[in-house]
C-alpha cells in the first residue's frame, strides 16, 4: 500500500520499496550518474524516482558492500506510474478497467489521496518498470567504464546487468503483512482453501496463479485416490478393475485441465490480467550482436542474424540433446541389467533381505534420474544462453521444451519399456511406485529442508551481530539489517522448477495410475506437504520476487495437455495389453490392435470435442469483457467526432475535456 512520506523509516523520509545493490568496487562517477538518472524529473529522461544509500546498520563489517540504495516514490509518482504500465483495477460499477491518473475517483477501492489504493507488490513492480524503461540519452558509455557501451534508447539496468555493474535488484518484505500473510497461509494446519487473494496481493499474479493451481490439482486428484485406494485394498489386481480405472483415467485428465482453464480465467478476471496486454518486450540483457536499427522501434540495439541461431539450433543444440537421451537410455539399460540380477540372486535363495534387495536398484535408478535432470537442466540453460535469444519469452520456450523432452525421456522411458515391451505389469508397478515415493523424498529435502536449514543459520547469524550492539525484542531487525539479511536470501527463480515438479507427477498419475492406483493418494499427500514446504520457503528462505501480472500458466498449460494427449494413447494401449480384452480376439492379434487403435482415435476426437464444447472463459465474464470492449469503441468514435468538430471550428474555439481524451482508455 502507498505509505505517507512523512513516515520516518530509519532515518528515511520515504517508504522504501526497492533494494538496488552495484558492484563493491563500481566506480563514483558511475554511481553520481545513475542515481541522477533515477531521481531526474520524467521530461528529462529521468524515472522521478527517490534514492538513498543503505547506512552502515549497526554493526559494521569490511565485507558488507556499501553500495546498496533504497528507492521508492511519492504517492502522485505511484499513480502515474500505475497508468503507464496499464494496471486494471476495480472500477465504480464492478467492472475491471485500465486506471487512469485523470479518472482516478471512479474506481471502487480509491478513497481520499490513495494512500490504499495500490498493493505494495502494485508499487514495487512499478518502481521495476521505471527502472526497467530508464533509457540512455546521448551517453556513448557508462561514465567510467568504456566497455559498457550505450547509444540512444538503450536500457540502462539491462546494460548494467549484462556488464556486472548492478548485481540485484528485489523488492523488500512487508513484515507486518508477510506475518499476517504467514499465519493464513500455513502456520495454521486447516482443511481449506489457500488465501489466493492474499498470495496475490503480496507476490503478484503469477505466482498466485501457481498456488492455484498447485491447490486445483490437489483436489482434482481426490476422486482418483478415493477410487484407487478400494482397488488396492480389494483384489485390484482383476483386470476387469483395472480396465475399469484406464477408462476413468481418460476422461479425467481431459476434464480436469478443460476446467482449469476456467478456473483460471475467473482468478486472471478478479486480479485485473486477464485482458491485459502483454507489454513490448525489450532484448535480454545477455542478448549480444552487432550494433543496428530495429524496424520496429527505430531504436539502434544489437542485431543477430536469426539464420545463427538456427544453425546452433539444429547443428549444435539438437545433437546435444539427442545424445543427452541417449545417455538416459544407456543408464536405463544398466538399471535393468541390475534389476535382472537381483531377480536372479532371490529366485536362488529367497529370503526377507533378498525381498529387500529387489528395491534397491529401483531406488538407485531414482536418485540417477534426480541427478541427471539436475545436470542436463544447467546444460540446458547454457547451451540456451549460447543460443543468443533475443526476448526473454523465445528464452523460456526454448529452454522449456529442452527440458521438457529430456525429463519425460528420463523419468517415464524406463516405465514405457517394461510396460510395452517386457510387459511386466508387476515389474512396472514396482518401478513407478520406487520411482515415484524416491522422487517425493528426495525432492521434500532439497526444496524444503535444504533451504530451511540453511537459512536458519542465516538468520542466527545475523541476528547475533546484532545483538553484540543491542538487545532486539522479539528478533525483530532494524531496517538496515533487515536490508542486508535480505539482500544475502537465495534469488527465487520463478515458478519453472515448480511447474515441472507437478507436470512430472501428472505424468505419473495420468499415465501409470491404472496399474498403481495409490499414485494418485501418494501425489495427493506430496501435494499438501508441497504446499506448506513452497510457502514457508517463499515468506522465509527467498528473496521477495516482484510481481508477475501474468494471466494464465503459459506454456505449462500447453505441456500438461500434450501430457493429457500421451496418456490417452498409452492408457488404451495398456487397456488393450489387459487378458480381459485379450479374451475377445483370440485368434486375430492385428484385428485387436486395429481395435484399440480405432478407440484411441475415437477417444482423441472426443478429447478435442471437449475442448470446443467447454468455454475457457465463463459466460458471465464473456459478457463483461464484451460490454467493456463496446463502451471503449462508443468512447473512441466520440472522440473522433469530438475531433472532426475542432477541425470545422477556428483554431482555439473548442477546448477538449480531459474525461473524454482519456476515456477510451477503459
Amino acid at each position: 500500500m502507498l505509505q505517507d512520506l512523512s513516515v520516518d523509516n530509519g532515518g528515511l523520509s520515504f517508504t522504501p520499496l526497492v533494494v538496488v545493490e552495484l558492484a563493491s568496487d563500481t566506480k563514483e562517477e558511475a554511481i553520481a550518474w545513475l542515481l541522477n538518472r533515477m531521481r531526474d524529473l520524467q521530461q528529462n529522461g529521468g524515472a522521478e524516482l527517490l534514492v538513498e544509500q543503505l547506512g552502515p546498520g549497526v554493526w559494521v563489517q569490511e565485507k558488507d558492500n556499501p553500495n546498496v540504495f533504497l528507492v521508492g516514490a511519492s504517492r502522485q509518482r505511484l499513480l502515474s506510474g500505475a497508468e503507464d504500465v496499464g494496471l486494471f483495477k476495480e472500477f465504480s460499477d464492478g467492472s475491471m478497467r485500465v486506471f487512469t491518473f485523470a479518472n482516478k475517483h471512479d474506481f471502487k477501492d480509491f478513497k481520499g489521496d490513495g494512500d490504499t489504493f495500490l498493493s505494495m507488490a502494485e508499487c514495487q513492480y512499478i518502481i521495476k518498470h521505471e527502472l526497467d524503461t530508464l533509457r540512455a540519452r546521448d551517453e556513448t558509455h557508462v561514465p567510467g567504464y568504456t566497455q559498457a557501451k550505450l547509444y540512444p534508447g538503450k536500457s540502462i539496468v539491462r546494460r548494467l546487468q549484462s556488464k556486472g555493474i548492478l548485481i540485484q535488484m528485489f523488492p523488500l518484505h512487508e513484515k507486518e503483512e508477510l506475518k499476517r500473510l504467514t499465519f493464513s497461509w500455513y502456520k495454521k494446519v486447516k482443511l481449506s482453501f489457500q488465501p489466493l487473494d492474499d498470495i496475490r496481493h503480496y507476490y503478484g499474479e503469477g505466482l498466485a496463479l501457481y498456488f492455484g493451481f498447485l491447490e486445483y490439482f490437489t483436489f482434482a486428484l481426490v476422486p482418483l485416490a478415493l477410487i484407487g485406494v478400494p482397488y488396492y485394498l480389494f483384489d485390484w489386481e482383476d483386470y476387469d478393475k483395472y480396465v475399469v480405472f484406464a477408462v476413468f483415467n481418460l476422461v479425467w485428465c481431459t476434464v480436469i485441465l478443460e476446467f482449469w482453464k476456467r478456473c483460471s480465467a475467473s482468478l486472471a478476471y478478479c486480479w485485473g490480467t486477464l485482458s491485459r496486454k502483454k507489454a513490448f518486450e525489450e532484448p535480454r540483457p545477455g542478448f549480444h550482436g552487432v550494433l543496428g536499427f530495429n524496424p520496429v522501434t527505430g531504436r539502434e540495439e544489437p542485431l543477430y542474424p536469426n539464420v545463427k541461431r538456427q544453425l546452433r539450433i539444429y547443428f549444435v543444440s539438437l545433437p546435444f540433446v539427442l545424445l543427452c537421451l541417449y545417455g538416459s537410455l544407456y543408464v536405463m539399460m544398466v538399471y535393468f541389467q541390475m534389476e535382472f540380477w537381483a531377480l536372479s540372486v532371490h529366485d536362488e535363495e529367497p529370503t526377507f533381505w533378498t525381498g529387500i534387495l529387489l528395491f534397491i536398484p529401483s531406488i538407485i535408478y531414482a536418485v540417477v534420474i534426480e541427478a541427471l535432470n539436475l545436470i542436463y537442466r544447467y546444460a540446458a540453460e547454457f547451451l540456451t544462453d549460447w543460443e543468443n535469444h533475443r526476448l526473454e519469452s523465445s528464452y523460456q520456450n526454448h529452454l522449456v521444451l529442452k527440458v521438457l523432452v529430456f525429463n519425460f525421456f528420463n523419468c517415464f522411458a524406463s516405465l514405457f519399456y517394461i510396460a510395452f515391451i517386457m510387459q511386466d505389469m508387476a515389474l512396472l508397478r514396482q518401478s513407478l511406485a520406487t520411482l515415484l515415493i524416491t522422487s517425493q523424498i528426495l525432492n521434500q529435502f532439497m526444496e524444503a529442508f535444504l533451504p530451511y536449514w540453511l537459512q536458519r543459520r542465516r538468520n542466527k547469524k545475523m541476528i547475533r551481530k546484532v545483538q553484540k550492539r543491542k538487545t532486539l525484542e522479539d528478533k525483530e531487525l532494524p531496517l538496515v539489517e533487515q536490508v542486508r539479511l535480505e539482500a544475502d536470501m537465495s534469488t527465487y527463480l520463478g515458478t519453472f522448477d515448480d511447474y515441472l515438479e507437478l507436470f512430472l507427477l501428472f505424468g505419473y498419475v495420468s499415465l501409470f495410475s491404472c496399474v498403481y492406483p495409490l499414485a494418485a493418494v501418494l501425489v495427493v499427500l506430496n501435494n499438501i506437504t508441497e504446499v506448506y514446504s513452497d510457502a514457508f520457503k517463499m515468506c522465509h528462505v527467498f528473496k521477495r520476487p516482484f510481481s508477475d501480472p501474468a494471466g494464465d500458466i503459459g506454456v505449462w498449460q500447453l505441456a500438461f495437455e500434450a501430457m493429457s494427449v500421451i496418456a490417452v494413447v498409452t492408457n488404451c494401449a495398456l487397456i488393450g495389453m489387459s487378458p480381459q480384452v485379450k479374451a475377445y480376439f483370440p485368434d486375430s492379434e492385428t484385428q485387436l490392435i486395429l481395435w484399440i487403435v480405432a478407440i484411441e482415435h475415437v477417444l482423441l476426437a472426443f478429447k478435442f470435442i471437449l475442448t470446443f464444447l467447454i468455454p475457457n472463459v465463463p459466460k458471465h465474464i464473456r459478457v463483461k469483457l464484451a460490454r467493456l470492449e463496446f463502451e471503449s469503441l462508443e468512447a473512441l468514435k466520440k472522440k473522433r467526432r469530438l475531433r472532426a468538430g475542432k477541425c470545422s471550428k477556428p483554431r482555439g474555439s473548442v477546448r477538449w475535456p480531459s474525461e473524454e481524451r482519456t476515456a477510451y482508455k477503459y
